[in-house]
This record gives structure tokens, sequence and C-alpha cells, in this order.
């Protein structure tokens, strides 16, 4: 099936309306804390300066993804707390969420590489994104994942 009739909305922390940064972090906590069963710091202090990718249609948020700026000026950029709602998935909206993410870092940071923690069984589907591994496979909070980076479109001179 084809990804939803969507639209891609990233926003600051700050200019999330109330009710919709509630949706956010509600779908977070659903998946990744119940869901996978996994108790961790979901609210881990990076959402207040990071920026909101969510896909959205109508009033419904669809899948979401976070995004970190470069620390310094060689450093990646950062994808995180990339999720799907479970009521919208087989849709091919982690394709969608992950399309439009790397659009924003490339728009916002395009002389920087593209780093993220991968769950491990995701591997495959980052790659298809041209994401590689740069570490072995390692537990974070319980459950396999990788380290892995997208080198920028635009090489610096």
């Amino acid at each position: 099936m084809a990804a939803a009739n969507y639209r891609a909305d990233l926003r600051h922390f700050d200019e999330l309306p109330a009710r919709e940064l509630y949706d956010l972090l509600l779908m977070r906590v659903d998946v990744f804390v119940v869901e996978q069963n996994c108790p961790y710091p979901e609210l881990d202090g990076k959402d207040i300066d990071a920026l909101h990718l969510r896909l959205l249609e109508g009033g419904d948020l669809l899948a979401a993804a976070r995004i970190l700026k470069p620390h310094e000026p060689q450093d990646p950029s950062k994808i995180g707390r990339v999720v799907v709602s479970p009521a919208h998935r087989g849709k091919r909206l982690g394709d969608a969420l992950m399309r439009e993410s790397i659009t924003a870092c490339e728009r916002l940071y395009p002389a920087n590489p593209i780093a993220l923690s991968a769950q491990a069984h995701l591997r495959r589907f980052y790659e298809s994104f041209g994401f590689v591994g740069t570490s072995q496979e390692y537990l974070e909070d319980g459950i396999p994942h990788i380290d892995m980076i997208r080198q920028p479109a635009i090489q610096p001179a």
C-alpha cells in the first residue's frame, strides 16, 4: 500500500501547541516504552532543542521523527525517535518519514552528514536511504542497536 496523503510539519518544541505536543509524546511512549516493553527515560531533555517532524493527515498524527542540530560545524545532524503510529502502519509512512527527515537535514545542514542510532533489525531499511553502519551492534535499553551515518549530498571543499 502506498503512503497515505499527508502533510509534513517541521517545528521547534516551543512552536507545538500543547495538545499536539501531548499527541506526539503519547505516540512515542506508546510505541517505544509500552509496545516494545522497554522502560527507559523517553523524555530525555533533548526535545526542547530539537526540531520535530510530523506527518499529519487532517488532525491525525501519522508518524514523527526528531532532528537534532550538529553540536560543532563538522558534526552530523541526527535523526531519532523515528516512529509510525500503530493505527497507520502498512502505508509506507516510514519511507515517507525518512525521506522528509533527510530532506530537512540536507536543507538545514547541507554540508553535514546525518547520523542515527538504528534498532538493529531495521538496518536494511536505513541502508535503503544511504546510511551505512559505523559500529558493531550494541544494547541500548535492552534492544540491539547500530550506529549509522549518511554522508552529505554536498561535500565540503
